[in-house]
């Protein structure tokens, strides 16, 4: 059968659901008044009400990070250019020892007080008050924040470190006069925002529902255009798609099996999707404190094994592409070099050379066609994946075939995310999909994989670096890197870094994550598209403010 023609079993259960629930209706939902836009960007059976911007022991409301807080800067990775926001100037100071900036005038938090460069210098200090904050680890560079007039705060580094500029334009920054007196920031809820976003003001906040209106007082004149933002709380993946097809969603997020089908062609004239290769590549991690994944032989003969044309087919649709040996993603596009990625035929699906590669690292094939260590122990690993991340669990399902087919017996094991989450921090695994982290430059994409630095003891929790790599070659670019300020050099410094990774192939890139995205223009225009690509069209883009530029964008019909 050809690959066009054949149904994946995720897409016929969920055009079966929309059949039956169809079956059942008797009437449609009646629209949200106009002005309205509904949201589906988390899954959650219910709510609960938290707005802490700052937080990383609980998961706060969409859209936190970017709709009721902002940043000093937004990054469009789209166009891999910064936007001013909060701060509309910058400049390096003291040979590149202190950065200066410049807030933005006439901005009001949304209680009426005026934001002035004061917020900023206490959002940073704060961060340093309690650590638990920091996630971005800005106090692993900086030395002091401090407030020059109203306008103006200088960032002082222990040390000349340029990528520090990234992760300060990137942090949303809170009122000083409404959080001085939190006892706990780490725990506070917030449930009452003050903030300078566009949508501030929560309208209802119910376990099923809740809605953002838009801030009276925001900086930006005449925006935004949208009056609200409501969000209903959908338990499931296969709810959230039947909430979109069936037009109780605007905006949305989601993995869409067979989009074309379930969605497109049931109202074309309006439901519409882009699905840029923007988001996070997709790795396997082994992991390389247990042997034999602490051998670059077996990480590349694992690669090998993988049939990564099926893998993005059954799993992803064709949405997708093959990653390749550099892992780097459509966000780094003029940063890749294809000539050294043309030089890692460890991505390419090859049994026999990975078969090959397997003997040479001394685990033989017995009788029973089982690999086995030196001591006899057969090679026998379980892949760690998310429950109902139906397009990993596939993808893995791919990834343990083809480790049959070499003698390495493989098995699916999912958890629900907080169980998978938890294990992956803790290095508790053997092989495990993942994710990479992203920055405006390669720099944060190769450190988490590579970095000496980013290394925690196993039990320790790690942010990233689940797979516990360290590179001495990576060290050393990665450390050049940071204290280069010309484009130039650090463009041939991100060669370096590929170089690498290709090289030693320290984690297996699988393919680069969509962007997900889909929207109706029934009731909005002004999403982002392919042909109008001036932002990158997911809800799900947050930590670098991406959604601000959509938000401030859409308009009602």
């Amino acid at each position: 059968m050809s690959r066009r023609a054949r149904s994946h079993p995720a897409a016929c259960a969920v055009i079966l659901l929309l059949a039956s629930v169809a079956a059942g209706c008797t009437r449609e939902k009646p629209p949200p008044p106009r002005g309205v836009l509904v949201v589906s960007q988390e899954q959650q059976a219910s709510w609960i009400r938290n707005f802490n911007p700052l937080t990383t022991a609980t998961a706060a409301r969409w859209p936190t990070l970017a709709g009721i807080y902002e940043p000093l800067l937004v990054f469009n990775s789209v166009r891999a250019e910064y936007v001013p926001w909060l701060a509309t100037a910058h400049e390096w100071r003291e040979a590149n020892r202190v950065l200066r900036m410049t807030t933005r005038d006439s901005v009001l938090w949304s209680d009426g007080r005026p934001f002035t460069a004061r917020d900023v210098a206490f959002t940073f200090n704060l961060l340093q008050r309690f650590p638990a904050l920091d996630r971005r680890g800005v106090w692993g560079f900086l030395s002091d924040v401090r407030t020059v007039d109203d306008r103006t705060v200088d960032f002082r580094f222990q040390r000349v470190f340029i990528p520090g500029f990234d992760e300060i334009a990137a942090q949303q920054i809170v009122p000083e006069h409404h959080w001085k007196d939190v006892e706990d920031p780490v725990s506070y809820p917030n449930e009452n925002p003050v903030a300078t976003g566009p949508f501030t003001e929560v309208r209802v906040f119910r376990n099923q529902v809740y809605e953002l209106g838009r801030n009276p007082r925001y900086w930006q004149r005449g925006l935004p255009r949208v009056e609200a933002l409501r969000f209903p709380a959908y338990p499931s993946n296969d709810r959230a798609t039947l909430a979109l097809v069936y037009d109780e969603v605007d905006w949305a997020g989601n993995f869409v099996p067979a989009i074309e089908r379930v969605y497109v062609r049931r109202q074309p004239e309006n439901h519409r999707y882009w699905f840029p290769l923007t988001g996070s590549s997709i790795f396997l991690y082994a992991n390389t404190t247990r042997a034999p994944f602490d051998d670059v032989r077996v990480r590349q003969a694992v690669s090998m094994s993988i049939d990564r044309d099926l893998l993005v087919d059954v799993a992803l649709y064709r949405y997708s592409r093959p990653a390749d040996a550099t892992g780097l993603s459509d966000a780094y596009v003029a940063w890749h070099d294809s000539s050294i990625a043309a030089s890692g035929d460890w991505v390419r699906f090859d049994v026999a050379r990975a078969n090959a590669l397997l003997d040479e690292a001394g685990l033989r094939r017995g009788e029973d066609g089982r690999r086995r260590r030196a001591d006899g122990t057969p090679l026998r690993y379980e892949i760690l994946c998310v429950a109902g991340w139906s397009d990993w669990v596939r993808a893995a399902q791919v990834i343990a075939r083809g480790l049959e087919a070499v003698g390495v017996r493989a098995s699916v094991r999912t958890y629900d995310f907080s169980a998978w989450f938890q294990r992956v921090q803790a290095g508790d695994f053997d092989l495990s999909l993942g994710w990479s982290f992203e920055g405006p430059t390669p720099y944060t994409f190769y450190r988490w994989l590579m970095a000496s630095s980013t290394v925690k003891p196993l039990g320790e929790a790690s942010m990233g670096n689940w797979h516990r790599y360290g590179s001495p070659a990576a060290d050393q670019a990665l450390h050049a890197f940071e204290l280069e300020a010309d484009p130039a050099r650090q463009k041939r410094l991100a060669d370096e870094l590929q170089r690498t990774f290709v090289k030693e192939a320290p984690a297996i890139p699988l393919y680069p994550n969509p962007s997900w995205a889909e929207y109706s223009v029934a009731r909005f225009s002004g999403f982002p598209s392919q042909e109008n690509p001036y932002a990158d069209p997911s809800p799900n883009k947050l930590d670098r403010g991406d959604c601000l530029l959509v938000l401030t964008a859409l308009t009602p019909r």
